[in-house]
């Protein structure tokens, strides 16, 4: 049961550090101070109610589709690899720092609906939370304790997003802390790619 809660912990941790327009956004109204718990609040809800629409979906079709599983296991591989080897680049190239006055100010119903624009609107929120990781949590003993250890990957990271951003705001404006989170989250999502490949679960 353990090993089910970690390896969701791990596997949805590694993915949502993907740093895509949803993380960015709230890290970026984080360091502006604007209104980020009640965004990285939305986030975590909508997180968890596709990894557990994902994960409860993807397993019912698994069993009547053996194959599928071996099929969505080196599709998993291949967007892993491509999202370290885009982090990694971002981080090899650089690109902008946040600057913490850069926004005028919104009210709390902008924000909330920029939020939910960069979730529902992502395509990349709906590989992870419906394919990828019910794909992994499809192998584990514990499909509800899988999405217990996934739901609690979202709502640590985005509470880190949103009190680390405001408390390292000025770190966070430079362009080399950039490139440091993304070489940190390439390494990440290549070692999950390999464990992938190699057929582990893991853990």
């Amino acid at each position: 049961m353990w090993e089910s809660y970690l390896t969701g912990l791990v596997v949805s941790g590694g993915i949502i550090m993907a740093i895509g327009a949803q993380n960015a956004y709230v890290l970026g109204l984080a360091v502006r101070r604007e209104y980020h718990w009640w965004s990285a609040g939305l986030c975590m809800s909508a997180d968890i109610i596709l990894l557990t629409a994902g994960m409860f979906g993807a397993s019912a079709f698994l069993l009547t589709m053996p194959n599928a599983m071996e099929a969505m296991r080196w599709v998993g591989v291949v967007f892993l690899s491509w999202l370290a080897s885009q982090a990694l680049l971002r981080a090899v190239s650089g690109r902008e720092g946040l600057q913490a006055g850069s926004v005028k100010a919104r009210s709390l119903r902008g924000v909330l609906l920029a939020t939910l624009a960069v979730t529902v609107l992502n395509p990349q929120v709906y590989l992870d939370t419906l394919l990828l990781i019910p794909a992994i949590g499809a192998q584990q003993e514990s499909a509800g304790v899988f999405v217990a250890g996934a739901s609690t990957a979202s709502v640590l990271w985005f509470s880190l997003l949103a009190w680390g951003g405001a408390a390292l705001s000025p770190w966070l404006s430079r362009p080399r802390a950039w490139r440091t989170i993304d070489g940190l989250i390439g390494l990440m999502m290549a070692a999950i790619a390999i464990h992938l490949a190699l057929g582990s679960t893991l853990l």
